[in-house]
């Protein structure tokens, strides 16, 4: 259970100072990374994406100590595989990963749980934790993601698309409308015109993936990473662009950390070309 840190009426001297060279470290370093993108877009002028993105930023030095990351469930499977990459960069760091719904790390973060650094899969959640002060400075986008119905492997019920979700004796599963995911399809359905009434509301992403792969439910709408993630346990069904959803990462270190070093490196690291290339392999596209 995440503890929560208790609060107090004012801050002394000594807070304020601790709180200033928090922002000072996180401020310097991502001035670091920014320099190093900036050199990235000036020496090639061919590694912009199509559609006008700047070059990738650069990895800060080697850093110390634990850094804590809240990271949203999609995001298992990448930052897992990413946290290896950055230990290996920073052999005397820790990367301390926890993985839930966005919405329900966004309250944990508000209510004092210790975080150093918050990836979520949608801007409204980490706008929650912006608006309590609980993260310094700028959230940085870092990925982005779209939806794909999670099938059994085979398609036994043979659903082509949204509108076979509402069919006789198909069992639907989502999430509550607080969590991305659970927001995301229902804004997919109601583009589609499709009302459907799900058997379940799972806590996460991953919750409707377990419910489909074991044969609890029948179809889910969930985020393409999962379904490849999922492999040889699970198809998944294009849903077209024009009524599909493009989730945008945002993440950002907390005004909280106790390690504002290691949590701007992890921000750099996910913004660097090696961290881009960990997503990419897992089915993000750029943000």
């Amino acid at each position: 259970m995440l503890a929560e840190m208790s609060g107090t009426a004012g801050t002394t001297p000594r807070q304020r100072t601790s709180s200033t060279r928090r922002r000072g470290a996180i401020a310097l370093l991502l001035l670091l990374a920014a320099l190093g993108f900036a050199v990235g877009c000036g020496s090639d002028p061919d590694s912009s994406s199509a559609t006008g993105a700047p070059a990738l930023g650069a990895v800060t030095p080697a850093v110390t100590g634990t850094v804590t990351v809240f990271a949203a469930a999609s995001l298992t499977e990448a930052f897992t595989e990413a946290a290896e990459a950055f230990e290996d960069a920073n052999p005397d760091a820790d990367v301390t990963l926890s993985f839930g719904a966005s919405s329900a790390l966004a309250q944990q973060i508000i209510e004092g749980a210790p975080a150093d650094v918050f990836a979520s899969a949608d801007e409204a959640n980490m706008q929650k934790v912006v608006d309590v002060d609980g993260i310094d400075g700028e959230p940085v986008p870092f990925a982005t993601n779209s939806l794909q119905i999670i099938v059994e492997p085979g398609n036994p019920r043979n659903i082509t698309g949204v509108a076979d979700l509402d069919a006789s004796g198909i069992l639907y599963v989502t999430t509550a409308l607080e969590v991305p995911i659970g927001r995301y399809a229902a804004q997919v359905l109601q583009q589609a015109g499709v009302t459907v009434t799900p058997v379940s509301q799972e806590a996460d992403v991953k919750g409707i993936v377990t419910k489909v792969t074991s044969g609890e439910a029948d179809a889910g709408i969930v985020y393409v990473t999962d379904v490849t993630a999922a492999g040889a346990d699970a198809d998944g069904v294009t849903i077209p662009t024009d009524i599909n959803v493009v989730a945008t990462y945002p993440v950002g270190v907390t005004t909280e950390t106790q390690n504002p070093e290691a949590g701007a490196a992890w921000v750099a690291f996910l913004t660097s070309a090696e961290g881009q290339a960990v997503l990419a392999q897992h089915g993000f596209g750029a943000a």
